[in-house]
């Protein structure tokens, strides 16, 4: 199988064997309850590793390269081993759940004369790494979808690249770390032997985020115990679920025909970008603003999503009365009672908001938004969780993209590049589109701890505006 890509008629990717891989020591088949946070994307997530050619490994052969890499999936899928199963639909309530069947994952082996230097900039987007990993068929039945798939390819030049793609309902991102980290480690590329390395047992089991009332908990179990009291329960509510809705209805209520678009981005419009912002410019950035005394100094990720809330706010042009929202991904692992397991395996991200109407937010200081963002943060409790996981029973919710939306998720305590298949950090490891691709993913930059790298999906014609406001008049 080859896939070439027209900007670079030399790209030609063959694939020349494509393996199931199953755990080392098959585990009994049973079915993993999964919570609604894991429901909610079960696509597959694909992110790309590059390994510049190094005099390390430049006699090392592909096929050598692979069947180290596969029996390093083998030994690691029988700790991982729901990564070896599908995801399966419960026929009384019609939500998915994880049955851990030894089915596999998928192994691919390709090569191309394509040297890794003709990509150019590896942090920015590029259409040549669509072929650098593997998308099995889908017809829409999740049950026949590998959870994880990778591909190894090496280039003309004697470099290498992994793309790996998993599912979103298997793992979140730290997960994915800890699971690749652990793959890598059991892949003994260079070396006979296994490295000796404290790696963190995975937990599978999702816990008290199973919700009650559905079947899902575990008998016995305390899944989401409210800590306040009947009164103070029905005052709890999800801060970013009540604003999403209220997005919704705004864009609805300014259509009149049907079927409601309720303000689409246009997908084939969004195009990937990612800013480079150094440690200096993100030092300038927070030397500007004064904290509201008594409240301690403002974080990076603090300054950085306001700057960028603003930034592309003002870049879509909106109308001064438009209800405008931030929502920012939140790890729940130490804010449940009693806080999830080290090692926790499933998604325990949920999302904080802060909303208001678009001249609010022009004319507001940065302080000021940077301390709502910092409070609807703060909010984020155990009561916060257990209304966010209820409130995402109902069957098929998922997020639109909405214009008026912007999304961040921090990744730059997850530093991907790290990542030693070749016992060697990867030049750089890329992500590709998500299905909200307009999402702005924060990333540590491989080659200054300091900086970080800004990928986000845009509409070609707000680039310049806010490449403008984002990093020219942010100096």
């Amino acid at each position: 199988m080859t896939t070439r890509h027209e900007n670079h008629p030399n790209s030609a990717v063959s694939l020349s064997r494509v393996v199931v891989v199953n755990p080392k020591l098959l585990q009994p088949q049973r079915v993993l309850q999964l919570s609604n946070l894991d429901r909610q994307c079960p696509t597959l997530m694909y992110l790309v590793f590059f390994y510049n050619p190094s005099q390390a490994f430049k006699d090392l052969s592909l096929n050598s390269v692979f069947n180290d890499l596969k029996s390093g999936l083998e030994e690691t899928l029988t700790l991982w081993y729901p990564a070896a199963g599908r995801l399966t639909l419960n026929q009384s309530d019609g939500k998915l759940n994880l049955w851990c069947n030894n089915q596999g994952a998928i192994l691919v082996e390709a090569h191309t004369s394509l040297k890794i230097s003709q990509l150019g900039d590896l942090s920015q987007y590029n259409n040549v790494f669509e072929s650098l990993v593997y998308k099995p068929p889908f017809d829409g039945n999740f049950s026949s979808m590998p959870l994880v798939v990778a591909q190894v390819t090496k280039f003309g030049c004697g470099g290498y690249s992994i793309g790996i793609g998993t599912s979103h309902s298997l793992f979140d991102g730290p997960a994915t770390y800890d699971f690749l980290s652990a793959w890598a480690s059991s892949s003994a590329i260079f070396f006979k032997g296994k490295r000796v390395s404290e790696l963190q047992k995975p937990v599978h089991e999702r816990g008290i985020l199973l919700t009650e009332g559905n079947g899902q908990a575990p008998k016995g179990s305390n899944n989401l115990p409210t800590n306040s009291n009947l009164n103070q329960q029905q005052t709890i509510r999800a801060t970013a679920i009540q604003h999403l809705y209220h997005l919704i209805m705004q864009a609805a209520s300014e259509q009149k025909d049907f079927p409601l678009q309720i303000g689409r981005l246009d997908q084939n419009n969004c195009v990937l970008k990612t800013y480079h912002l150094s440690g200096a410019m993100i030092d300038y950035l927070k030397r500007k603003l004064v904290p509201i005394r008594g409240s301690l100094p403002f974080s990076t990720f603090e300054v950085l999503a306001t700057h960028l809330w603003k930034a592309r706010t003002k870049a879509l042009r909106l109308r001064k009365e438009k209800m405008v929202c931030l929502q920012f991904a939140v790890d729940t692992r130490n804010k449940t009672v009693p806080p999830l397991p080290r090692g926790f395996s499933g998604n325990a991200y949920v999302l904080a908001s802060v909303m208001m109407t678009v001249k609010e937010l022009e004319e507001a200081s940065q302080e000021s938004v940077i301390e709502q963002v910092r409070e609807a943060k703060n909010a984020v409790n155990h009561d916060y969780v257990k209304a966010y996981v209820d409130a995402l029973g109902g069957a098929g919710a998922s997020l639109p993209p909405l214009r008026e939306l912007t999304l961040v998720s921090d990744w730059t305590r997850m530093p991907f590049h790290n990542v030693d298949f070749f016992r060697e950090k990867a030049a750089y490891t890329s992500p590709l589109a998500s299905p909200i691709p307009q999402v702005a993913y924060f990333m540590q930059n491989p080659n200054h701890n300091s900086s970080v790298d800004v990928r986000i999906g845009l509409g070609a014609e707000t680039i310049n505006a806010f490449s403008d406001y984002f990093l020219v008049r942010g100096q």
